[in-house]
């Protein structure tokens, strides 16, 4: 391997040349370098070039394809480490790698692409670039690095391309001005704290593909709705630690939840766990202040008194969300957790007087559990169903009467009962 230093050549001005000509040949020979502006080191290694240090005045850099017909394969670690002048660089694409560090703490770098031959963005890559509103990642890049985008604080937005499969540990972590991602269903794993502090970051959607989101993935985001895909088998701890989230959507396919994983969500108000949730980790859905109800739709999971709590003095005075749970469950009694339970267990009557084509509507009334809510819900087509929300009902003294004046409309329609 050998290493060489790459200069920029900068054309003398007419004074300097008319000076030089005056004093010979021989005075232009020693003029000229110093018109020389050294731009990179780099080292050469299997007929590829590596951009090892960048050592030039700063304002927008490109770099070069190639130096002695010899291809620039890849940006070294910390090739432009707090290189605080540079405001914009172009990287070529044969470049293949981005190494860790390479763009780190680049502090006026407001923009860059990144071309898809660089298959590995590196660890650190472009952190505290504070200045970068937009990153432009071209398709064949396959790895976000670990805190690659860490505390680029004014970046806007980010569209990842469908060659990524890896959204690293902490990559976009304390973006805070980060407010659209978008996440192609190329991607597998969402590190640890990969969103983190993300706080206007109201919106996103976690694809199919994603069997894996790290620990904290989303803590301090900006979320507002989260939706978990049928491919993740596990939430992990302080993972939706998210203060403006409203509403969750847990699937079939989730058997733990762990410890913090929707502390402080303050605005959540109801949650619904499904039966394939086996354990859920302590102070799981501590600290949300306004949660009133939990539906569990299956026997109840492992987890200690803290699950639900709000601090030890509150819990112990089973204050918090009511528990609900299904007829013919296990390991709910009358308490769980310290905290009261409820059986959920509506009933449309079919034989009641109510029941039918009534004038201008058809109706049914609804038994169960006294004070109990319900959602009615329709659709016209089982075969493919799109569920639609017709009325909310309170079981007040255990029944209310059922009323849809829309029915004429359809030529068929189907209901049924689900929780809020």
């Amino acid at each position: 391997m050998t290493a060489h230093r790459l200069f920029a050549w900068r054309t003398p001005n007419a004074a300097c040349l008319r000076t030089a000509c005056n004093l010979g040949l021989l005075v232009l020979a020693f003029a000229l370098p110093a018109t020389v502006r050294a731009q990179f080191n780099y080292t050469t290694n299997g007929g590829a070039i590596t951009i090892t240090a960048y050592i030039g005045p700063g304002g927008a850099v490109t770099i070069p394809a190639s130096v002695n017909g010899l291809p620039v394969t890849s940006i070294g670690s910390s090739a432009f480490l707090d290189a605080t002048n540079l405001t914009s660089v172009a990287i070529p694409s044969s470049v293949t790698s981005i190494g860790d560090q390479a763009f780190e703490g680049c502090l006026a770098l407001a923009s860059v692409t990144i071309p898809g031959s660089a298959a590995v963005i590196g660890d650190y890559a472009f952190s505290f670039c504070n200045l970068l509103t937009n990153v432009n990642i071209s398709s064949g890049v396959i790895s976000i690095g670990s805190d690659a985008f860490y505390s680029c604080f004014n970046l806007r937005s980010v569209a990842i391309p469908s060659s990524v499969t890896n959204v690293g540990n902490f990559a976009f972590h304390g973006c805070s001005s980060l407010t659209s991602v978008s996440i192609p269903d190329s991607v597998t794993v969402i590190g640890d704290y990969a969103f983190s502090g993300c706080t206007s970051l109201a919106n996103v959607t976690i694809p199919d593909s994603v069997t894996s989101i790290g620990d904290y993935a989303f803590y301090g985001s900006g979320l507002r709705s989260a939706t978990v895909p049928s491919s993740v088998v596990r939430i992990g701890d302080g993972v939706f630690v998210c203060y403006n989230l409203t509403n969750v959507t847990i699937p079939e396919s989730v058997t733990s939840i762990g410890e913090y994983a929707f502390s402080g969500c303050n605005r959540l108000t109801s949650v619904t766990i499904p039966s394939s949730v086996t354990s859920i980790g302590s102070y799981a859905f501590s600290e949300c202040g306004i949660l009133r109800s939990v539906y569990f739709q299956g026997d109840a999971p492992r987890g200690d008194w803290t699950v639900f709590s709000e601090d030890d003095e509150l819990i112990h005075s089973l204050e918090g969300p009511t528990l609900y749970y299904l007829p013919g469950t296990t390991g709910l009694g009358s308490t769980f957790g310290l905290l009261p339970t409820v059986l959920w267990n509506p009933q449309a009557q079919a034989g009641s007087a109510g029941f039918g084509v009534r004038t201008n509507h058809f109706g049914f009334t609804i038994t169960g559990t006294s004070n109990i809510v319900v959602v009615v819900e329709a659709t016209t087509n089982l075969a493919h169903p799109a569920w639609t929300p017709l009325a909310t009902n309170t079981l007040a003294g255990g029944s209310c009467y059922f009323s849809d004046p829309g029915w004429t409309n359809y030529p068929n329609r189907f209901y049924r009962l689900r929780s809020p």
